[in-house]
């Protein structure tokens, strides 16, 4: 099967679209791969260091569902009829296709199948949606900061599991586990008051650059 880059860039730019796309017709390019692969989709734009408000939410909302489905032991997604059918402006997608394909290719370029038993075995694909689960619940709250670092771990651990490269989803979760501590401190320094985890490393990124 194609590297999904090159998938991407010929449903997005080489084929003739129409005006909108459905998330029914885009996993048309999933194959066997699909649960890796909607969340890599799914979790893209709010991953990458570009503007793309309004995704956060209800693809975080989608995560969830499959993230649940995944723990659960499940072999093929399920999702709503009326999320599947969901369409977003072709022109949109692709801005945020074009802007992510770089980054795919960065990990294609090192990814290839090892420690496979941490995508294909129960207590991996467990582990590995309950951190997805997780992020997907960061990534619904609206508080800045709590979205980005959180797609990431999803993004880099789905990469993974679509490969079955166990190293590169142990990374990503390696990530989740960060996205989840910095989220954390941001939750209870707006609820109680006082600094974030975030705070106190621009704070020491300040004084490092004055000197």
């Amino acid at each position: 099967m194609a590297k999904l880059s090159v998938e991407l860039q010929r449903y997005f730019f080489e084929e003739e679209r129409q005006g909108e796309i459905k998330l029914v017709e885009v996993l048309t390019l999933a194959g066997e791969r699909i649960f890796g692969f909607l969340f890599v989709i799914l979790s893209l734009p709010s991953a990458l260091p570009i503007p793309a408000p309004g995704y956060s939410i209800p693809f975080g909302i989608l995560m969830f569902l499959l993230a649940i489905q995944l723990i659960a032991g499940a072999k093929v997604p399920w999702l709503p009829e009326k999320m599947m059918h969901g369409s977003m402006k072709l022109e949109s997608a692709q801005k945020i296709v074009k802007a992510g394909i770089p980054w795919l290719k960065r990990i294609e370029a090192i990814t290839r199948p090892r420690m496979t038993y941490v995508c294909t075995t129960l207590t991996g694909r467990v582990l590995i949606g309950i951190a997805i689960a997780l992020m997907s619940i960061s990534m619904m709250i609206p508080i800045p900061g709590t979205n980005t670092l959180p797609a990431m771990g999803i993004f880099v651990t789905a990469f993974g599991l679509q490969e079955d490269d166990g190293f590169i989803s142990l990374g990503g979760l390696a990530i989740c586990l960060m996205a989840g501590v910095l989220s954390t401190s941001i939750i209870i320094a707006v609820i109680w008051g006082g600094s974030s985890l975030l705070d106190v490393i621009k704070t020491w990124l300040k004084s490092v650059m004055s000197y």
